[in-house]
């Protein structure tokens, strides 16, 4: 099931991941994906679990090397030093020494204090603790910051993304500056009552989910779905080798309500 999309910098990543939010105790969940194809998990630290990213990592049977692994800084530790004592908190507890793609976690907290902690993590790329710099919750003008900071541009912006929730300014931007975008609660949370969704499983024979996950990856998103239970696990990576068909990807399309279509606390906007 691996696909990659390559970043600005020449580093490939898995078009598929898996993600770990509320789920503290994600080793076997790291497992399970690792061993059913999944090749890149999403955490965090504002999630408390890369030891437990680590251990499930470890006990894959599949080489480090070959897993693509993101975590991210929150706010609430945005100086220089605080995010690069983040950092290698974070790389002593995974129990390897880089990550694949280290985020600022949200564009909450000023833009001094942004730049602040973006300019610790591409110091922490230079040192070799991570590969690829990316963010989280941006909008094209923090990222603008970035770029008239002088400063080597992001590789990723992560949001929230789904058919209500289209994010199609950022996405535009995103593009336009070879800036992969990752697509953060791709399931809606399990809100599949939606009819047009309902249709399209029932149509193409596929659960309501691999419906979302498919369509955020013709879109060219990177989705990064949630779950701790084996078997939707496996399920939510079956979305290769089959495709929605343009008229039925037009109908997801048109349910987007914008802003008010997020879900999660979208921070896209503050200053």
């Amino acid at each position: 099931m691996v696909e990659t999309v390559t970043l600005s910098n020449g580093h490939t990543m898995p078009t598929l991941g898996l993600g770990v939010y509320m789920n503290e105790e994600c080793a076997e969940a790291c497992k399970v994906a690792i061993q059913n194809g999944y090749r890149m998990i999403d955490g965090a630290r504002y999630y408390e679990n890369e030891v437990q990213v680590g251990v499930g990592v470890g006990n894959s049977g599949v080489k480090r090397e070959d897993i693509f692994i993101t975590s991210k800084v929150f706010h609430a530790d945005y100086t220089y030093d605080g995010t690069m004592a983040a950092l290698k908190d974070s790389v002593a507890n995974l129990g390897s020494s880089y990550y694949d793609l280290y985020l600022t976690h949200s564009a909450i907290g000023g833009k001094d204090a942004r730049l602040a902690a973006y300019k610790a993590l591409l110091d922490g790329k230079a040192s070799g603790m991570i590969k690829s710099v990316g963010v989280s919750n941006y909008s094209a003008k923090h990222i603008e910051e970035i770029r008239e900071a002088g400063l080597e541009m992001p590789v990723v912006n992560q949001v929230e993304l789904h058919p209500f929730c289209q994010q199609k300014p950022i996405v535009e931007y995103c593009t336009k500056n070879n800036i992969i975008v990752q697509a953060y609660s791709p399931l809606v949370r399990g809100a599949f009552d939606n009819p047009v969704i309902q249709e399209l499983a029932t149509k193409y024979s596929k659960a309501p989910a691999q419906i979302l996950v498919r369509w955020s990856l013709q879109r060219g998103f990177v989705p990064l779905p949630k779950s701790s239970q084996p078997e939707r696990i496996i399920s939510n990576s079956q979305v290769f080798g089959w495709n929605i068909e343009p008229a039925d990807m037009a109908k997801l399309d048109a349910l987007d309500r914008g802003k008010e279509g997020a879900i999660t606390w979208n921070p896209v906007d503050v200053d």
